[in-house]
């Protein structure tokens, strides 16, 4: 004879009378609550007028934010869903259901205020003993942007369709001053096809302009660089640097040059796997002891090279009491003499890896000894070159790839981050702060003990 827990869908009964009993008290989002509620949200709070109906808290629109990042749950509407159906949401919303556009709304509005709170969780988790700065790691990652790659549109083709449509117009300007207009084909209205070709070459001037805009805001920045580290490297030698100086925009835009009318600020970057997509490069810079991320950024940048000066600004204004940053590891792709130098002036060692690391390095190349120092007179570069040739040196870099890649892989697979809900670089910047606001804390989670 069978011996079955019985099924009972009919007899009634209560649920717990509080919804404190509704979760262990060892969960994930009992610790989000507990964070949000210990941080300073009073900025949000004086952005709510105080008239007409009452509005949720800002408390429980973070805390369902947070925790929807931390367990793949990222639109509005499968968050409202989840305050139906999941537990754990409806601890956080304590059985209250805000509706999707209610945590859109506050999303879009409160993102600069989010990003002011990543500082915030990390000096919780300083206080908390779980964050110890020191050595970080710096990587990027390409993040899909929420637009498609068949949505972009290049200058040298939005030139050919401009020819094809004016074209295509004198063609139906032609048949409508025909006075017998009988051999149209079946349902053809002559002033809407004029009126939608009229409406896409306004489009695509448009985006002509925008790219034309774009190429300029870049070349002149280029020339602007160029010309600051003349003039630097003039001013360090005490002589004028050899050469012709560098020559000034032409103005010019090349056919390739392109622009996504869905989300104009992605751009078409190589993913992994091969082949390219519309992404943004999300940088990270992690603390390789507890894994948290420390500072965070974002760029239309495929290249990394360009993005190491600015994750040491942000690591520099991080506030004295997480204490300091001593050495920054980053893969070859950050290397730069001017970056070298901008460390060594930020008072951060460098170890950034000269050349791509090849795999199945021989014992020979492991335990090689060091080569014998440089002068106090050599260069930043030259010696960052010996201190990755140490012993020391080599244990220290081989903590890079064990620190930021699981992390953004965490990111990705378990928490399910892989493409933007919101598009235009500003939101988007914003968006990647809460995703990285919200590993911290899951991470913090994960380092309490048990």
């Amino acid at each position: 004879m069978s011996n079955f827990r019985p099924i009972d869908r009919d007899t009634a009964f209560l649920f717990p009378p509080s919804v404190d009993e509704w979760l262990p008290q060892r969960h994930l989002a009992r610790f989000v609550v507990e964070v949000v509620e210990g941080l300073d949200l009073s900025e949000m709070v004086k952005a709510y007028r105080g008239s007409g109906s009452a509005s949720y808290h800002p408390a429980m629109l973070l805390a369902l934010l947070i925790y929807g990042c931390a367990t793949k749950v990222f639109s509005s509407r499968a968050i409202e869903r989840a305050t139906h159906d999941s537990v754990a949401f409806r601890f956080i919303a304590a059985n209250e259901h805000p509706d999707h556009d209610t945590i859109a709304a506050f999303r879009r509005r409160f993102l600069p205020q989010i990003e002011a709170l990543f500082v915030e969780v990390l000096k919780l988790a300083r206080t908390m003993g779980m964050l110890k700065l020191g050595t970080v790691a710096l990587d990027g990652t390409r993040i899909h942007a929420n637009a498609s790659r068949h949505s972009a549109l290049s200058y040298g083709h939005a030139k050919k369709l401009e020819k094809k449509l004016r074209r295509e117009v004198q063609e139906l300007l032609k048949l409508a001053e025909q006075a017998d207009a009988a051999g149209l084909p079946d349902g053809m209205s002559i002033p809407e096809e004029l009126e939608r070709r009229e409406a896409r070459l306004a489009a695509i001037a448009e985006a002509k302009k925008k790219i034309e805009a774009r190429v300029a805001e870049r070349e002149q920045a280029e020339y602007q660089a160029k010309l600051a580290a003349r003039a630097e490297k003039e001013k360090r030698t005490g002589r004028k640097p050899p050469g012709r100086p560098p020559a000034p925009p032409s103005g010019t835009v090349e056919d390739k040059e392109q622009i996504n009318l869905t989300d104009e600020d992605s751009r078409i970057m190589p993913v992994a796997g091969g082949g390219f997509d519309q992404c943004f490069n999300a940088q990270a810079a992690v603390a390789t002891e507890s894994l948290l991320i420390v500072a965070n950024g974002l760029t239309q940048a495929a290249n990394d090279k360009e993005q190491l000066v600015p994750m040491i600004e942000k690591l520099k204004a991080l506030p004295k009491s997480l204490g300091r940053v001593k050495r920054a590891l980053a893969d070859s792709g950050y290397l730069s003499e001017r970056n070298v130098e901008r460390c060594a002036d930020a008072k951060i060692e460098p170890l950034i890896a000269l050349r791509r690391e090849r795999h199945n390095a021989s014992w020979r190349e492991r335990f090689a000894a060091a080569p014998k120092a440089p002068p106090d007179s050599a260069s930043p570069m030259q010696k960052m070159a010996h201190r990755m040739k140490t012993p020391q040196g080599r244990k220290l870099y081989a903590l890079r790839k064990q620190t930021p890649e699981p992390v953004f892989g965490i990111i990705k697979s378990v928490m399910g981050f892989r493409q933007f809900l919101l598009r235009g670089l500003e939101n988007v910047k914003g968006e990647w702060n809460l995703v990285a606001m919200s590993w911290n804390i899951r991470r913090m989670f994960a380092l309490q003990p048990c």
